[in-house]
């Protein structure tokens, strides 16, 4: 560096990382023939960016910035005009050669770092259209709602919530509340997209993955009725609905980290014996496999629409307040029985609540996986009546073993700790 200040060349770095920005987006529009601006448009467009920044500021002039960027967009826009493709409009060559120019500005200013990312950003979204392009004309009317309804959770109503504590115990905290909805939620989505997107290709495995990061409960129910009616698939009903409930010991692992990391060295020994205990179950199942057919995607309804989420977010809140009043009156023992009931219907809400309370110091590492764990319990067991009432003795039998494996290796974990 000393060199170049001697020599009076110590912007030349910020003119090198312009022109590699610039070749580097320029590189993938060089692949499209219609496109009027190639590698050296856009190396030089991107140097032209780094170098009005420098005039302006030395002049103190914004406006040499402006004159540049219109500049720019004056001439890609004539050379379209002049020789129109019918292939190409060139709006996205229009919009990549301006963002060329801005991330050129970006490196004088000091932005070098990030106008590195947003180039291998904006290159990446150029390389992969055929992809998106695919991916956008898959998606329905449905997944395109539910991604909207998750953008209103997260972007306009968690912004607005007061990051205070209120009520008993100052547990209910809004904006706390709000953002394990929008965290349930998120996972909730993910899985749901991916479960429309992919479909039945990859079989069992996959179809009880994604479904368990939806909703386990949901899941078991819709495949206990397929193994019922449909004798054939019984076997691979089962596997689903093991592989589900085993999601979820990944997924209130994964929360539990989120949230409260801290619970993690006490956490993991719990539900990752149990995990490999359902693991070996289903693998020795998958082996004695006798069809291969297709199973039916659940129908599960969209994790992020409104009500949903507002019926979880009362729910955490009546678990959260619940859980810290019976825990001060009964201590431990009261906090489980309500981990015990509140399980059946859902773990997430429990959960999130003792994850809550223990980082509020009002519960232990030991108390917040014990009640985790009784929560997770007490739903598969409401899951395995499910299995009972809905697909009968021959499918309960069948999906028995796991549930009995990772019940045994929990509660046996629970006891060593």
């Amino acid at each position: 560096m000393d060199f170049l200040h001697i020599h009076g060349i110590e912007s030349l770095p910020a003119f090198l990382t312009s022109l590699a920005l610039g070749l580097l987006i320029g590189l993938e529009r060089e692949r499209t023939p219609s496109a009027k601006a190639g590698l050296r448009t856009f190396g030089l467009v991107a140097l032209f960016g780094t170098l009005t920044a420098l005039l302006g500021s030395k002049i103190a002039s914004p406006w040499l910035l402006i004159a540049g960027l219109l500049a720019v967009a004056a001439m890609i826009i004539g050379a379209y005009r002049n020789h129109p493709e019918d292939a190409d409009p060139g709006t996205t060559t229009v919009a990549a050669l301006l963002l060329c120019y801005c991330l050129g500005a970006m490196v004088w200013f000091g932005q070098a770092k990030l106008a590195v990312m947003l180039a291998i950003g904006v290159t990446m979204l150029l390389y992969f259209k055929p992809e998106l392009r695919g991916l956008s004309q898959r998606l329905s009317r449905r997944d395109l709602i539910a991604a909207l309804q998750f953008c209103v959770l997260t972007f306009i109503i968690l912004p607005i919530l007061p990051d205070q504590d209120y009520g008993p115990y100052s547990a209910f905290n809004p904006h706390q509340a709000w953002w394990m909805v929008v965290l349930i939620s998120g996972i909730s989505l993910a899985g749901y997209a991916a479960l429309h997107l992919v479909g039945t290709r990859y079989g069992a495995p996959l179809l009880g993955f994604l479904g368990g990061l939806v909703s386990s409960t949901a899941t078991t129910m819709i495949y206990a009725k397929h193994g019922k009616k449909t004798p054939a698939l019984m076997g691979l009903a089962a596997m689903v609905i093991l592989i589900a409930s085993m999601v979820v010991l990944v997924r209130l692992s994964v929360v539990s980290a989120i949230v409260a990391f801290q619970v993690l060295p006490l956490l993991l020994p719990v539900f990752g014996s149990a995990l490999l205990a359902g693991i070996l179950v289903v693998a020795y199942r998958w082996r004695r496999r006798e069809v291969t057919d297709e199973l039916l995607i659940p129908d599960t309804s969209n994790p992020a629409e409104l009500h949903t989420a507002l019926g979880f977010g009362a729910l955490y809140v009546a678990v959260l307040l619940g859980a810290a009043w019976m825990e001060d009156m009964a201590g431990s023992q009261g906090l489980y029985v309500l981990a015990l009931v509140s399980g059946l219907t859902d773990v997430d809400a429990i959960t999130l609540s003792s994850l809550r309370l223990f980082n509020l110091k009002q519960l232990s590492e030991t108390q917040t996986v014990t009640a985790i764990a009784i929560a997770y319990l007490s739903n598969m067991g409401f899951k395995f009546g499910l299995v009972v009432s809905i697909g009968g003795a021959p499918l309960a039998r069948q999906v028995a073993a796991g549930f009995a494996a990772i019940a045994v290796t929990i509660v046996v974990a629970l006891c060593l700790l």
